[in-house]
């Protein structure tokens, strides 16, 4: 048995010993050096640039501008954005090129010898600009007075809605009524590698990149589309990835870096190129966890059942869509929580500003759904007098619920279990460090210390929601004589640190019935390994799972039939999904959820608004824990990432340009800030088509956890805020507005 054992990840001692290698440890006499232009211009209309100047530094090569790309356009799900922003684009583009929208717009790749020669280039370039008006928030946004893209007509350029039951009448029947607006932040991915890449042409002359991302196909994708080249004569490898997030989702140097190696090729020039990003570029440069505002109302009875719900949702999409549109589709879904709601009138919009682009971060549109969701449960709770678990355990979905989308949840609705185990978990009395506020050398007045609880639950999709073709390719290879020997696994899953080929390793020993140790892989490389989706919706565990029980008996049906090596290969497809009808909603728009509730203890220094999160429960239910430890650190990563988004990191967004793009600035959590003590409780409740009934978790625990430090805060102090990060300065002033501050 491979399966429920926690094993070492693979890549562990080569990661803590430094011997792993990531796109940007490439070195070597034969490397050219690259820098990536930004536009600098939030909103203008580029009139020329002339690149001569940078030609004229010594060890310049190369200029890769507009002109260089045959199809001037990029998009994930709608081609909004050029490829390079530029006077001189003669190729095919449904976007306008010349305009930049975003301060990090990419107008030119300067190719040096070294890269100080290619920095001294990029600043070489001449180029005249036209300044456009600058719609730098929602407000602005939403009066459609500047178009970030006319073509569109307006600004609130996607809108989902659903209309369930008859709202008129969920508001006759309820006796208490919560509303609020929340205005939730943009976040910054953080991770511990910053964008870098090599690409080079390969032994068989395909134009070959190298960088961290998390679908190797979808990139090969963009830049066949963007050189109008046939996507063979493109190769993507990954190796080690630092860090992704749903910030490698998009494109940052795939296209560009492609665009160099063939420019410099048609002069004869074969030389790999590098290029790796700073820290600031990585923060300007890359997109955002949506920024919005979204206003709700919600209705219940006296007994505590919850009859009706309206919600106006605003997501800042930035210039560009990137996954906005589905990004804003789980908003939607999870905006009125995991709770049986009769009667329902949800409208939300993606909007186009010319702020950073907001994308895929963890938890994809389902954190700012449940910060709203979870926080008018709570007010509900509040206004009732009803404990917040009883109240949720009267509301929530169970097996057989019809959702908001008005068709049933798929099987396997484990939410009620995964409340019950969470609140019976907080019950349990652990021995948690006393708070150190507001840190070690000015110790806190216990006198101004309050203490509160708090608890909040979710749920999201597992997997490709909305109609989107879902698939994931696998190839297991036999070798052996009467026995197996040896199991080769080829799998383009992208390993962006949760573990992912340790637990592939793990199926495919089990799927094959074999030790672990027989189990070797190839991975990650559009050359050798088929399409495996993205890493991303919680869903790699759940689809490469299935895709490998599937090629496994394949390869044993040739194994039995004399093939040596015996081959298998397996395209697993799961049920299909639908998008939400564009008037009422209604679609079965998902085939699989996962769920997880979270008790949170906080101390609150009423003096200083300091909050310290004391103990986290997180309890999530993973159908099957393939690696039991992996799944704690799934818990563990999230709550940290988690805490930041609600208490400790604001990116400051002036007139659309990012004023605070360093670590030293925007604070994520250190080691002494994370909460004090963290259980994670392993919920194993199969989902009905996973493999051995595996659901995907690694998203789940990061979503409850900002709605729950708001209701224990709210627990110690009795203030409600509707507003993160909960910085000390912005809990004291709403302190100090209740007045609760001392």
């Amino acid at each position: 048995m491979s399966l429920g054992i926690s094993i070492v990840r693979d890549d562990a001692r080569a990661k803590v010993t430094g011997a792993a290698r990531y796109p940007g440890d490439r070195v070597g006499p034969d490397l050219l050096h690259a820098v990536v232009v930004f536009s600098g211009r939030p909103h203008a209309r580029m009139v020329s640039m002339d690149v001569r100047p940078a030609f004229a530094v010594p060890g310049v090569v190369e200029v890769v501008t507009a002109g260089d790309i045959p199809v001037n356009e990029y998009g994930l799900t709608m081609f909004d954005q050029p490829v390079l922003v530029g006077v001189d684009g003669t190729g095919r583009a449904r976007v306008a090129s010349d305009v930049s929208r975003w301060e990090a717009d990419q107008i030119a790749v300067v190719v040096a010898e070294t890269p100080e020669a290619a920095a001294a280039g990029a600043v070489a370039l001449d180029v005249d600009w036209e300044d456009l008006p600058v719609v730098a928030d929602l407000e602005a946004a939403l009066t459609d007075e500047v178009l970030v893209h006319p073509e569109a007509g307006t600004n609130r350029y996607v809108h989902h809605r659903i209309r369930k039951g008859s709202p008129e009448a969920g508001w006759a029947a309820a006796d208490v009524v919560v509303e609020g607006t929340y205005r939730l932040p943009h976040q910054e991915h953080a991770y511990l590698q910053p964008e870098a890449a090599v690409a080079y042409l390969d032994d068989d002359d395909r134009i070959t990149v190298e960088i961290a991302g998390q679908w190797t196909h979808e990139d090969r994708e963009q830049i066949a589309h963007a050189l109008d080249l046939p996507p063979e004569r493109i190769r993507v490898r990954y190796p080690a990835i630092g860090g992704a997030f749903g910030g490698r989702e998009d494109m940052s140097l795939q296209i560009v870096m492609a665009a160099a190696v063939r420019k410099l090729a048609a002069r004869g020039i074969r030389r790999p190129v590098r290029c790796v990003w700073s820290r600031e570029e990585s923060i300007v440069g890359h997109h955002k966890r949506h920024r919005g505002i979204v206003h709700a109302r919600w209705g219940a009875t006296r007994e505590g059942v919850v009859v009706v719900a309206e919600v106006d949702a605003y997501l800042d999409a930035g210039a560009y869509n990137y996954t906005t549109n589905k990004v804003l589709g789980n908003l939607h879904l999870t905006v009125a929580g995991p709770y049986e709601i009769p009667n329902l009138r949800v409208d939300s919009w993606g909007v186009y500003t010319n702020a950073v682009p907001g994308g895929a971060f963890r938890g994809f549109g389902a954190p700012q759904g449940a910060f709203v969701a979870e926080n008018q449960m709570n007010r509900l709770a509040e206004a009732l007098g009803i404990d917040p678990v009883e109240l949720r355990r009267r509301n929530v979905i169970q097996e057989g619920s019809v959702g908001p989308t008005q068709v049933p949840f798929p099987a396997g609705v484990s939410m009620p279990a995964v409340i019950d185990a969470c609140a019976e978990a907080a019950e349990r009395p652990v021995a948690v460090p006393p708070p150190a506020i507001p840190f070690a050398s000015l110790p806190a007045d216990e006198s101004r210390l309050r203490r509160g609880r708090g608890f909040a639950c979710a749920f999201k999709n597992v997997g490709f929601s909305f109609g989107f073709p879902e698939r994931c390719e696998a190839t297991i290879e036999l070798h052996g004589d009467d026995e197996v020997e040896r199991v080769v696994l080829h799998h383009a899953g992208a390993d962006v640190g949760q573990g992912a080929h340790t637990a592939f390793r793990q199926m495919a020993a089990e799927a094959v019935g074999v030790p672990l140790e027989r189990v070797e892989a190839v991975w990650s490389d559009t050359a050798v390994t088929g399409d495996s989706g993205s890493a991303s919706a919680s869903r790699l565990t759940f689809m490469a799972g299935n895709a490998i029980l599937g090629a496994a008996e394949e390869a044993e049906k040739r194994w039995r039939d004399g093939d040596r090596p015996a081959i298998g290969e397996f395209r697993y497809v799961p049920p299909p999904t639908e998008p939400f009808d564009p008037d009422t909603g209604r679609g079965d728009v998902n085939f699989a959820y996962g769920y997880v509730a979270e008790a949170v203890e906080v101390t609150v220094d009423v003096g200083t608004g300091h909050v310290h999160v004391d103990r986290v429960v997180c309890a999530v239910d993973v159908g099957r824990a393939i690696n039991p430890r992996l799944v704690e650190g799934q818990v563990h990563g999230a709550i940290v990432q988690a805490h930041g988004y609600a208490l400790t990191e604001r990116l400051v967004v002036e007139g659309a340009t990012i004023r605070n793009p360093r670590l030293s600035q925007y604070l994520i959590p250190g080691i002494g800030d994370v909460p004090a003590h963290v259980e994670a409780v392993i919920v194993e409740h199969p989902d009905p088509v996973g493999p051995w009934g595996a659901r995907g978790m690694a998203e789940m625990p990061f979503i409850p956890y900002a709605p729950a430090v708001v209701a224990a805060i709210h627990d110690a102090t009795g203030v409600w805020f509707d507003e993160i990060p909960l910085t000390p300065d912005r809990v004291l002033a709403g302190l100090r507005r209740a007045g609760v501050a001392q």
